[in-house]
C-alpha cells in the first residue's frame, strides 16, 4: 500500500450515475448532482466547463474533465443552460418543476437531449466519502482537464454506457473505478499540479520506504528513529528529508493519517474505541481519545454520532 492506495480505498463507485447528452448548438446543460465528483468526456468538438467556484475551463475532445460538486457546460463559457441534470438521474427543462419533468429529453438507455444534436457529451457522478478520499478531493481544482490519450478504459466505458445488459451497472462502476484512477494518476505527475501530502515524495527511495511502512502499518509504534533505520539514514538526515520532500515532520504525518483512519473507522465500522485506538498505533482507548481530540479539536465519540462541526 502507498497514500494514493489508501486514500482511494474507500473509493468506489457504487450505483453511479451515468448520461449521454445529445445536444445542437447553441447548448447548455446545469448538473445540479450532490455527488462531489463528476467526471466528464466529449466525443467531438469543444465546450466550456463553468464550476461552482472558479473560472471557465475550455474542455475539448480528446480529453477528460473532473469537476468537484454542480456545474454549467455548454458551447460557450456565458451560455444560459436550458436543461437540468439532477442527482435523479432527471433530465428538465430550466424552470420546469422536476417532479412532473417526465421523459420529455430521454432518447434511450441513460442518454437525454435532442434527435439529431451534434454534440455527445459524456457524464458520470463518483460518491467519494471519508477523510482519506478527502485527501485526494482536497487537493484538486473545482475543474481540471487530462489528455485521454488512446485510454482503452474510456472506449470501453463510452461503448457501455447506452446498453442495458444483465450487471450492467456494476460493469460501469468498475471502468468508472479505474478511469478515475488514471486519471489522477496523470494530473499528479505534473510537477505543477498540487498533489496529496507524501504522493511525490514515494519517489524518494528513503523517504518512500517509509511513507508505505506507515501506510502498510499504522499501527506500529513507529518513531523517527524505527523509520529513519528502515530508511537506511540517520535520524536527522532522514527527519530532513522527510519534512522537506513531504512537507511535515514524519511523526506529524504520522499522526494526521492516524486521525483520518480512525475518522473513518468511527464513521463506516461498528468497531469500538479500543480496537480503533489499537489500529491506529495507540495502546488503549483513553490515549487515543486525547490524542484524536488534540489533533481534531472534538472527541471521537463526536464523529461516531455524525457532530456537524465533527
Amino acid at each position: 500500500m502507498d497514500p494514493l492506495d489508501d486514500y482511494l480505498a474507500t473509493v468506489r463507485a457504487h450505483g453511479s450515475l451515468f448520461v449521454q447528452s445529445v445536444c445542437s448548438p447553441p447548448w447548455g446543460l446545469r448538473f445540479d448532482e450532490p455527488r462531489p465528483l463528476m467526471l466528464l468526456a466529449l466525443a467531438d468538438g469543444a465546450a466550456w466547463i463553468v464550476p461552482g467556484r472558479g473560472a471557465p475551463l475550455r474542455f475539448e475532445a480528446g480529453e477528460i474533465a473532473l469537476v468537484r460538486g454542480g456545474f454549467t457546460v455548454g458551447d460557450s463559457p456565458d451560455v444560459t443552460p436550458g436543461i437540468v441534470i439532477d442527482g435523479e438521474n432527471r433530465c428538465y427543462a430550466a424552470g420546469d418543476d422536476p417532479a412532473s419533468a417526465g421523459d420529455r429529453f430521454k432518447l434511450g438507455t441513460r442518454t437525454y437531449g435532442t434527435p439529431g444534436g451534434s454534440s455527445l457529451l459524456i457524464t458520470a457522478a463518483y460518491s467519494m466519502r471519508g477523510g482519506t478520499a478527502g485527501r485526494v478531493l482536497d487537493v484538486l481544482p473545482p475543474a481540471l482537464t487530462v489528455p485521454a490519450g488512446d485510454d482503452p478504459v474510456l472506449g470501453m466505458l463510452t461503448g457501455e454506457i447506452a446498453k442495458d445488459e444483465p450487471g450492467q451497472q456494476t460493469v460501469l462502476d468498475r471502468l468508472l473505478d479505474l478511469l478515475l484512477i488514471r486519471v489522477l494518476r496523470t494530473w499528479f505527475a505534473d510537477p505543477g499540479t498540487r498533489a496529496p501530502a507524501g504522493y511525490r515524495a514515494l519517489a524518494d527511495p528513503a523517504v518512500g520506504h517509509a511513507l508505505r511502512l506507515i501506510h502498510q502499518r499504522p499501527d506500529q509504534g513507529w518513531t523517527v528513529a524505527s523509520l529513519a533505520a528502515a530508511a537506511g539514514l540517520s535520524r536527522a538526515s532522514f527527519a530532513r528529508r522527510f519534512t522537506a520532500l513531504v512537507g511535515e515532520p514524519p511523526l506529524a504525518y504520522l499522526t494526521a493519517w492516524r486521525m483520518t483512519l480512525a475518522a473513518d473507522l468511527l464513521t463506516d465500522s461498528g468497531a469500538g474505541l479500543g480496537s480503533i485506538a489499537r489500529q491506529v498505533g495507540y495502546a488503549d482507548a483513553f490515549a487515543f481519545s486525547v490524542a484524536f481530540k488534540r489533533i481534531r479539536g472534538v472527541p471521537p465519540s463526536a464523529v461516531r454520532a455524525g457532530s456537524p462541526g465533527a
